[in-house]
């Protein structure tokens, strides 16, 4: 029977075990979205994860979701990114980065721009701004011309993090950011080739997956998903169809991996990793708490498919995750105001556990 500290083979990388750190945003770049020593320190606390995914790295200034957040395009940035993976590596570690377009979900006072996104249609609720919660602006709708280049901001991206010492990428597709919104079926208003129809509204996702993969090369290549989230307000009225459609198209590019979070119903994600043949990584979507459960629902998706899991509140609070799950240790609880508030409290001094005498 598979269990979580199995190893397993990804792509050409052999994983320690069968738990990855899940992307989180923790806004503790420098000034011009560049990583810093803080955060090579984090990253490499953790490195005895399978896999980390790390935070959503914009591919491109206008792609920027929040402040505080780091980047990949620029050579600055790349710069930067090299001591982070180093020291993971340093670990023993491997990771991924995680390219995210915010699409509509961003604000001028970020940006210095207007948001774009596939239509006119503003994300629900307020989005972070460098002064703090402003209601989320009405996109600008990209011209069908101009779709491809951001499409192609991801493929860019992913050349700069492998050039960073990355081992591979991950598109954020998930949440509702760029590439959710061109799925959605109400973000997405379009009538052009990029809207209406689910063959239409899965060829963004797809033009930006199959770019990354001739850039960097599948193997190096995953998406992360969230069939069904209603993230920012979007929503998708045909999950089983779009998905499954998406993931067909997909299964030609010999990917890494698809990373689900568990936000659809549990008959419709195990009828999905049906229909996907490759690596699947899940995210129960579920709190770290007293009772362990993370390691039963961890266990479950197992038995249901999936290769690989993932975990996010329980890496932030616990660097040493693995040995803690392995041994039932304490699992620490999260400090959630710290996630965003800056600096290295609640980011670098959680402490591996502690035995005593």
């Amino acid at each position: 029977m598979t269990t979580l500290f199995d190893g397993y083979r990804l792509g050409d990388l052999t994983l320690p075990n069968r738990m990855v750190m899940a992307p989180m945003t923790r806004v503790r770049a420098a000034a011009g979205g560049l990583a810093t020593p803080s955060m090579a320190a984090y990253y490499a606390q953790r490195a005895t994860a399978g896999l980390i995914i790390s935070e959503g790295v914009q591919p491109s200034l206008i792609g920027q979701s929040n402040p505080g957040t780091p980047g990949l395009h620029a050579e600055e940035q790349v710069t930067a990114w090299r001591p982070v993976t180093a020291a993971v590596h340093a670990n023993g570690g491997r990771i991924f980065a995680q390219i995210m377009h915010g699409g509509r979900v961003s604000h001028p006072d970020t940006t210095g721009t207007r948001p774009v996104g596939p239509s006119a249609v503003p994300a629900v609720g307020e989005v972070f701004t460098p002064a703090g919660p402003r209601p989320a602006p009405t996109p600008r709708a990209l011209d069908t011309a101009e779709v491809p280049e951001h499409a192609g901001s991801y493929a860019r991206a992913a050349r700069r993090a492998v050039e960073a010492g990355f081992d591979g990428v991950e598109l954020h597709g998930a949440n509702g950011y760029l590439i959710s919104q061109f799925l959605s079926s109400n973000a997405n208003l379009r009538t052009d080739r990029y809207g209406g129809s689910v063959a239409n509204r899965i060829r963004f996702a797809v033009e930006a997956v199959s770019a990354t993969a001739e850039a960097v090369g599948g193997p190096r290549t995953g998406i992360r998903l969230s069939p069904g989230g209603t993230f920012w307000g979007v929503e998708e009225t045909d999950v089983p169809e779009l998905y499954a459609a998406l993931l067909a198209e997909l299964a030609r590019l010999d990917l890494a991996y698809v990373h689900f979070e568990a936000t659809a119903d549990e008959e419709v994600l195990v009828g999905l990793r049906r229909a996907w043949p490759g690596t699947l990584i899940v995210n129960p979507v579920v709190p770290m708490g007293p009772k362990q459960t993370e390691r039963a629902d961890a266990d479950r998706w197992l038995g249901l498919g999936a290769e690989l899991i993932s975990f996010g509140r329980g890496f932030i609070a616990n660097p040493d995750l693995v040995e803690r799950l392995r041994t039932g240790l304490p699992i620490a609880p999260v400090d959630e105001t710290t996630y965003y508030q800056g600096g290295d409290a609640g980011y670098l001094t959680y402490p591996a556990y502690q035995y005593t005498a």
